[in-house]
């Protein structure tokens, strides 16, 4: 594609909405982000990402490097009890947070035209084969396409009818940054009852804490630090990473109501990527790499029907999208979700940690049955 022909509105600026931008933008696109935040700033994630999307990243210019990522290797598996498991990471992985990394994307996107409004999306419509953007300042912007990468959850989600939206999730997300003297190799993934940790180092002197819980159970201990000390601490390894690290948030980031469930790929012509078409479970911890790499099937779906009729091409696109989606994560979606059903469960935890360390080749079965392959 040649020049600047047709225009692009991504709604959201997490890891799927910036890398959809830098790939658009690379092919000649209009494109302009909607994000409701100004860079540099915090989400609640997990911020490990797998090697699988080093080649990619690559391929953009980008060094992670530069960003004084951690390298991450192994894996510790820990059950409600504290019965743990050290497993090793065939491909590996690196820690960032998503404060310098969306930072870093934001800033490549820019420096190759991407136009960025700090503002609110406040509806989606789709007449006469162009869309309109209503955002919270009373602008309207229109284009031929819209993706919609506006995370795992969204007021928009309602506006826009989306089915998940109604189904209320049972689960809440919890985020800390903390310096701490755990390796700096490992990731480590600790079980407490209705909810599981994850520690990962980031960049500099700084690791990231992150959990999900049972909504349940912040109603039963009435507020964040009286459930961590009473239910997290029962996790002997979780106790002793409390008890002992220095906590660098004054408070945490938390967000509610994060959904597993099953999304539209596609609704009245919206194209949705990231958290936004479908999120795994964070005890799998690729949701990152997952982000990335759905950005990049849809940019080249969009891409790649260049030269059709109109109504052809976005049929086409609409189509070949959800069909490649499907082939690259609707099983990895579906093991996260069996996996965190058996880890959630305190008999069941205990009973699959056991079976971990006894067989290599099972272990080394549910770390692949998350994970992709380099691209």
């Amino acid at each position: 594609m040649t020049g600047q022909k047709e225009s692009i509105v991504i709604v959201g600026a997490g890891l799927a909405g910036l890398t959809s931008a830098i790939l658009l933008r690379r092919w000649g696109y209009r494109v302009t982000v909607v994000e409701k935040s100004q860079f540099p700033f915090h989400r609640v994630c997990g911020e490990y990402v797998s090697n699988e999307v080093l080649p990619f990243l690559s391929s953009l210019g980008i060094d992670i490097k530069q960003l004084n990522p951690s390298s991450i290797s192994k894996l510790r598996v820990s059950s409600v009890t504290g019965r743990s498991i050290r497993l090793p990471l065939q491909m590996g992985g690196f820690g960032i947070s998503r404060y310098s990394f969306d930072h870093h994307l934001y800033k490549v996107a820019v420096s190759l035209g991407a136009e960025f409004l700090f503002d609110k999306a406040t509806n989606i419509t789709f007449k006469e084969e162009c869309f309109s953007v209503e955002l919270a300042s009373a602008k309207v912007l229109t284009s031929d396409w819209v993706i919609g990468a506006f995370g795992k959850r969204s007021n928009l989600d309602q506006k826009l009818k989306r089915t998940f939206f109604y189904q209320r999730s049972p689960y809440m997300g919890v985020k800390y940054h903390i310096r701490t003297d755990l390796p700096v190799d490992l990731i480590c993934l600790d079980n407490f009852e209705g909810g599981y940790c994850g520690t990962c180092k980031i960049e500099d002197d700084l690791y990231n804490l992150c959990y999900l819980s049972e909504t349940k159970n912040l109603k039963a201990y009435g507020s964040i630090p009286e459930m961590e000390s009473k239910l997290l601490y029962t996790n002997p390894h979780l106790k002793n990473i409390f008890e002992n690290a220095d906590f660098i948030f004054k408070q945490p980031d938390v967000i509610n109501e994060i959904s597993f469930s099953r999304k539209d790929l596609v609704k009245d012509h919206v194209l949705y990527c990231g958290d936004a078409a479908g999120m795994i479970t964070p005890l799998c911890g690729n949701g990152m790499a997952m982000a990335i790499r759905s950005a990049k099937i849809l940019a080249e779906c969009i891409h790649d029907t260049a030269g059709a009729t109109s109504l052809e091409r976005r049929r086409r696109a609409e189509s070949t999208y959800e069909r490649k989606w499907s082939q690259q994560f609707a099983l990895r979606l579906s093991a996260g979700r069996y996996i965190q059903s058996v880890f959630l469960d305190h008999r069941l935890s205990n009973i699959a940690v056991g079976a971990l360390s006894t067989s290599k080749s099972l272990s080394r079965i549910v770390v692949r049955s998350t994970h992709g392959t380099p691209f």
